[in-house]
């Protein structure tokens, strides 16, 4: 199953800067092959079910060994059976209706 996911990673105990920490979660996404749109607050996410929700588990593996004690992730999944629809579709179609 195809999905869409907006994930936002909370990296606490860590101090102010967590940047460090999302880019090392980007690479997982992208070492996953799972097309991404890095935003200011997250990353939207689409691929296949499995492998983003496995992505997302390294993702925290992945900063738990890097040192950080306690991480949130905000996750809002998106799915469809009707038809296809990827994150570029959902934005060119609020876009048309601005035109």
């Amino acid at each position: 199953m195809q999905v869409i996911m907006d994930l936002t990673v909370s990296p606490f105990g860590v101090g102010l800067s967590v940047s460090k920490y999302i880019a090392a979660c980007h690479e997982i996404l992208e070492e996953a092959g799972l097309k991404t749109n890095l935003h200011a607050y997250g990353t939207n996410i689409e691929g296949e079910w499995d492998t983003v929700f496995a992505a997302v588990k390294k993702c925290h593996e992945k900063l738990h060994d890097m040192g950080v004690p306690r991480i949130t992730s905000s996750i809002k999944v998106g799915t469809r059976t009707d038809r296809q629809q990827s994150m570029l579709d959902k934005i060119q179609s609020v876009k048309n209706k601005l035109e």
